[in-house]
């Protein structure tokens, strides 16, 4: 429209319409300004853990700036999909869809507004990644930041050209102190862009979720506090305490109580609690962490395990103490592996007050550089983080993550429990400079405790399986567990326990042997667990043959026990579970001990920590034939030895960590060397009804969760296998679930294949 005044025309200006950060598939609208003000605040509240507000709310305002050229508004509007401002990684395959760049121009906003600032290299790394993920400052494969905001300046000007305006030059905020001391390292600053990154990514997710539910979702909304659930926990413990019967064992357990009640007033640093398996360390340690909380002002407790296939229980035993709601299982088998709209709002933030995970998850997730995978990272600050079974920290990347543990405890409000019955050699020394300068023992006398709760003895190898006929290598092992009337064998690989629970059945004329292995889902282990524990309670003969799974806390109870040899945290661990109460008696009542029989494999342990550990133990036994793999005097000399012997940085990850090659750091850190992958069984009725409403409702947080308990993780090669032969259905890159017509690969005996066949169920073909 126009107005004439005498012989002109005179154009009225014309309202820019509304720039947007999203749009939804039925037309919503999602305004950019409001956007980046709402990450901007989010982003600087969870950055308050770690006084770098400022810093953050520049990293959330910033973020989408990109999003108002005019290139990107016209795709917005074209697209009209949830994945549509998602962009191409650096390192994406040949032929993937590129997304019109949005991010490159708050990296370069940052870099031009904060010149020769530290704090802008990391603002600018934060921007540039939040779809992408953190790339390298410099060098490295795939495209670096500095080649980035060399080549991307032009998307600055196309912000501005849309309508982007910044306010003047602003004046960079002040560097929190954890880096303004001087002596700090480039790998504390790289830490620092990692908490940032993840406070960055997380309001990103939350405000879009917020966005598309069509609700406001942030923060911990419904969650008790850790003040709120100690009264709940010490009611309980009240209440546990009062029904036990005076025992060695209960008085011992009460006395571990005791001793992490008292030390919780400490100040926050590095504790260690070395207590015998059985000696009710796992709510023990609960109760320090909720004390100290309270004490130091800590908003969370994070408990890291190095198997899955104890997450379930000991999430079982905090839940009963502290409710449902308060408890967060986190498995890492199903953490997305790609970047698209729907599995970056899936991703876990770690929003609960208790968390119960992976090591394989929170340590990995501390050194990834994708935004899901990190976006939980600024929760660890301000946590008592407890380690349990600490032994299993890997050898080969044991510098890289005592440096991180260390910044985070110097730097990030963090106490770390050390929580184990065979406690590693971490203090700082000649064969570990980077070892914990100071580390306080919980357990005032561990030795004592340890001799009070003596339960068994050790019978090292003299019959090998080795002298068997090569036809069953196994055979004469199985013939020894058929004389024995309850008795669990544990061996060091999934195939090992499918083949001794075959020989086991050719030996036996009934069905007391009993398989338990990671082939089988959780939920699977647990209903055969509880079996396992309702033959034990009646007496019944059993024969378990298990992997090492059984050895990290599973609550079992057997008169002997056979173990593979192996490191001797492996088989003090194997101990655990013999005699574990204390119940067995001599003919005229007196106690007896369990029998720990160590025997000799047909095969090694498997390359690797396992494969050092048995080295080790081979070369200790040649020494002294009377080892006790239960004395802590013993077990520190076994590290001492394994972590001499070992390189502590196999792939030179510190390096990396001080040049800031966030994506060669991410690819060089992993625990498990081939990776590992979920593939989802619907077992049960409970496990149909979560693939049902994947198919129904597809994927989400909260659906992951649930899945958690039906997912078998395969090493890489067997799951490329499962995909070659057509056997899953996948569900947006992210989830894989086993065909109904391949589900007779997964049996009740054995669990899932270690690898599949091209044979259909014949229920299939039928109708």
């Amino acid at each position: 429209m126009s107005e004439v005044h005498g012989n002109h025309h005179v154009a009225e200006p014309q309202r820019k319409p509304q720039a947007l950060a999203h749009i939804t598939e039925d037309g919503r609208e999602h305004a950019l300004d409001e956007h980046l003000r709402e990450v901007g605040r989010i982003a600087a509240e969870f950055a308050n853990a770690f006084t770098s507000e400022e810093w953050a709310k520049l990293a959330g305002v910033w973020h989408d700036v990109g999003k108002y050229a005019q290139d990107f508004q016209a795709m917005l509007q074209e697209a009209r999909d949830a994945n549509a401002h998602i962009e191409g990684q650096d390192d994406a395959p040949p032929g993937k869809k590129r997304r019109v760049d949005h991010s490159s121009a708050g990296a370069v906003l940052a870099m031009e507004q904060m010149p020769k600032t530290p704090g802008a290299l990391a603002v600018a790394l934060c921007i540039a990644g939040h779809h992408a993920g953190l790339a390298n400052y410099k060098g490295g494969e795939g495209r670096s930041l500095d080649e980035r905001l060399r080549e991307t300046a032009g998307r600055l000007q196309a912000a501005r050209a849309g309508g982007f305006a910044a306010e003047g030059q602003i004046v960079p905020p002040q560097l929190p102190e954890l880096l303004s001391r001087g002596k700090q390292s480039k790998g504390c600053f790289e830490l620092w862009t990692r908490m940032l990154f993840s406070a960055l990514v997380d309001a990103d997710f939350l405000d879009t979720e917020a966005f598309f539910d069509g609700e406001r979702t942030e923060g911990r909304r419904g969650y008790a506090t850790l003040s709120e659930l100690k009264p709940r926990f010490d009611d309980y413990m009240a209440r546990l305490t009062e029904d036990a019967v005076s025992s060695p064992v209960n008085r011992a357990r009460a006395e571990v109580l005791s001793a992490c009640r008292k030390a919780a007033r400490g100040p926050a640093g590095v504790y260690s609690l070395t207590v015998p398996t059985g000696g009710g360390k796992t709510l023990a340690a609960l109760a320090f962490a909720l004390e100290h909380a309270e004490k130091h002002g800590q908003r969370r407790i994070i408990f890291g395990i190095p198997f899955t296939s104890i997450i379930e229980q000991t999430a079982a035993v905090y839940r009963a103490a502290l409710g449902d709601e308060a408890v967060l299982e986190h498995h890492s088998s199903l953490d997305p592996a790609t970047e698209n709209a729907r599995n970056r709002l899936a991703s876990e933030n770690w929003d609960a007050p208790v968390v119960v995970t992976t090591n394989v998850q929170l340590l990995e997730s501390l050194f990834a550089n994708r935004s899901s995978a990190c976006r939980k990272l600024h929760r660890i600050a301000g946590s008592v983080l407890i380690l349990d079974e600490a032994q299993t920290l890997p050898v080969g990347l044991l510098d890289p993550v005592l440096q991180v543990l260390r910044t985070l405890v110097a730097d990030y409000g963090v106490t770390l429990v050390l929580c184990t019955a065979t406690q590693p050699a971490l203090g700082q020394r000649e064969a570990l400079p980077n070892g914990f300068e100071h580390v306080t023992e919980i357990i005032g006398d561990a030795p004592r405790l340890f001799t009070t709760l003596k339960r068994t003895r050790f019978e090292w190898p003299t019959n090998s399986p080795r002298s068997a006929p090569p036809t069953n290598p196994w055979h004469a092992l199985a013939e020894r567990l058929a004389d024995e009337t309850s008795v669990l064998a544990i061996v060091d690989r999934r195939q090992d326990a499918i083949d001794l629970t075959a020989a086991l059945d050719e030996a036996l004329d009934d069905d007391s042997a009993v398989h338990l292995s990671a082939l089988m889902s959780p939920a699977h282990r647990s209903e055969v667990l509880s079996d396992i524990k309702a033959r034990l309670k009646q007496g019944r003969p059993l024969r378990v043959v298990s992997t090492q799974l059984v050895e990290a806390g599973v609550d079992v109870d057997f008169p002997v026990v056979y173990r593979a040899l192996a490191g001797l945290d492996a088989l003090a661990q194997a101990a655990g579970r013999c005699n574990r109460e204390g119940r067995l008696r001599a003919p005229d009542g007196s106690e007896r001990l369990g029998r720990v029989v160590v025997f000799d494999a047909p095969r090694p342990p498997p390359r690797g920590l396992l494969r050092a550990g048995y080295e080790v133990t081979r070369a200790l036994l040649a020494n002294d034939a009377s080892l006790d793999p239960t004395s802590p005097t013993t077990i520190d000399h076994y590290f001492r030895k394994l972590y001499f012997a070992q390189d502590k940085d196999t792939r030179r990850i510190e390096g990396m960590r001080q040049a800031l090659q966030f994506r060669e750091v991410a690819r060089a850190f992993k625990i498990i060397d081939d990776g590992q992958s979920g593939i989802v069984i619907p077992y049960g009725d409970q496990g149909q009804r979560c693939v049902s409403d994947l198919e129904r409702f597809g994927v989400s947080r909260f659906l992951l969760r649930r899945l958690q308990r039906f997912t078998v993780s395969v090493h890489k090669a067997a799951f490329e296998a499962w995909q070659r032969e057509g056997c899953l259905e996948n569900y947006q890159d992210q989830v894989f679930v086993l065909k109904p017509a391949f589900r007779h690969h997964y049996t009740l005996r054995f669990g899932l294949s270690p690898q599949p066949s091209i044979r259909y169920s014949p229920d299939s073909l039928m109708g």
